[in-house]
């Protein structure tokens, strides 16, 4: 598989959480099932079946990340050039229309989370933005229509 960009930001938020799952959260969960495994019976034991089941999902979890991570393109847009184009990780101010603003922030499909206001760069209005530059105006593809945006400022932040 390729390598999949992300921020560095989003690197650091991964490193926290594999960090926190193999050093909180694995030994709690041994620590359970030790215990439901001390009650007896393990047939009939639903705490030490709902443990092993916490323990599964949480081992996937771990390789899930640690997959992402070793296939990460790390991209810090603070050493990019910043020529005002806009590109993977900057924070883009746009213009509706309706004359509202928008600021969005390009990451990666992990880190997209649209009330933050970060998009995904695979998203309709990331990949019609990336390439251009401040006062560039841009046509998306919308649920409501065709929507016209033009990018005010592009931040390397």
């Amino acid at each position: 598989m390729s390598k999949v960009p992300i921020t560095a930001r989003g690197a650091d938020l991964l490193r926290e959480e594999l960090q926190r799952l193999k050093r909180v959260e694995r030994p709690a969960v041994v620590a359970a099932i030790a215990e439901a495994r001390a009650h007896g019976d393990l047939k009939e034991n639903a705490e030490y079946h709902a443990a092993k089941d916490q323990q599964g999902l949480l081992e996937a979890r771990i390789r899930d990340i640690e997959y992402k991570l070793s296939h990460a393109n790390v991209i810090d847009v603070t050493r990019l050039s910043q020529d005002g184009r806009v590109v993977f990780g900057v924070t883009v101010v746009l213009v509706g229309e309706d004359d509202a603003e928008v600021r969005y922030q390009i990451v990666g499909e992990d880190e997209a989370d649209i009330r933050a206001g970060r998009i995904s760069f695979t998203s309709p209005i990331a990949r019609a933005m990336i390439g251009r530059e401040e006062g560039d105006s841009v046509t998306v593809a919308a649920p409501g229509g065709e929507r016209t945006l033009e990018i005010v400022e592009v931040i390397y932040e």
